[in-house]
């Protein structure tokens, strides 16, 4: 079909379920392909040949990689549910918030959960200042981008539900309602909307996903 969408997946992705809320709230039909990153598929390496990961998604035979890059061109390729905002500023607060989290929380949270012990406390330390600038942002708002969800909300899924597997994998506590209250309010609401709850994979499964990932780190602590 000259019109068709295919995306490359990884079930336990945070980065590969993105998309798929993002397609779902457009409403657009897609076919989910599933990847082994152990033992990659030819039409990834085609698709992908810089960096050879998913997400990929593919539109018509062209070819869109990386997460947040993917988001703006659904939000810009199909009408209906807006993703960014239409202001121009507005939608530059939300690519710097989205940024923020997939490269400063991100990588400190994975630290703080599965890193060395010397680089584990400093992180947890870390992961407690950039929550904080988190809670200060998503304030009283149901979420961050306001009444709906969009493109934070939808990055921050690291933050609303993936965090919380690490957690449980790790042993380690990095997000409490005492501390982050107008965090666990917003992670209330958006793990409960109806298109984020279908396209969050069990939380059993994920725990066992990521500590075969990462916890071989994490028992050198």
């Amino acid at each position: 079909m000259a019109d068709e969408v295919v995306l490359f997946g990884i079930w336990g992705s945070p980065f590969s379920r993105r998309v798929e809320i993002a397609l779902q709230l457009k409403g657009v039909e897609y076919k989910y392909i599933e990847e082994d990153l152990a033992n990659k598929s030819p039409s990834l390496l085609q698709y992908n040949p810089i960096h050879k990961k998913v997400p990929v998604l593919v539109h018509s035979g062209k070819p869109i990689v990386e997460s947040q890059v993917i988001l703006e061109y659904i939000d810009e390729t199909w009408q209906g549910y807006p993703i960014l905002p239409k202001d121009p500023y507005e939608r530059a607060v939300a690519r710097f918030w989205a940024k923020f989290i997939d490269e400063k929380c991100l990588p400190e949270i994975l630290k703080a959960c599965w890193g060395e012990k010397k680089e584990h406390e400093k992180a947890v330390k870390e992961v407690d200042e950039l929550l904080k600038v988190l809670e200060n942002e998503v304030k009283e708002k149901r979420f961050f981008g306001g009444q709906s969800i969009g493109m934070v909300d939808i990055v921050a899924n690291i933050i609303g539900f993936w965090r919380r597997a690490c957690e449980e994998g790790s042993g380690v506590e990095l997000l409490t309602r005492e501390k982050f209250p107008k965090l666990r309010n917003w992670i209330d609401k958006f793990v409960s909307s109806s298109v984020i709850k279908k396209n969050l994979p069990p939380r059993d499964k994920l725990v066992v996903f990521l500590r075969d990932c990462f916890g071989s780190a994490n028992a050198s602590k």
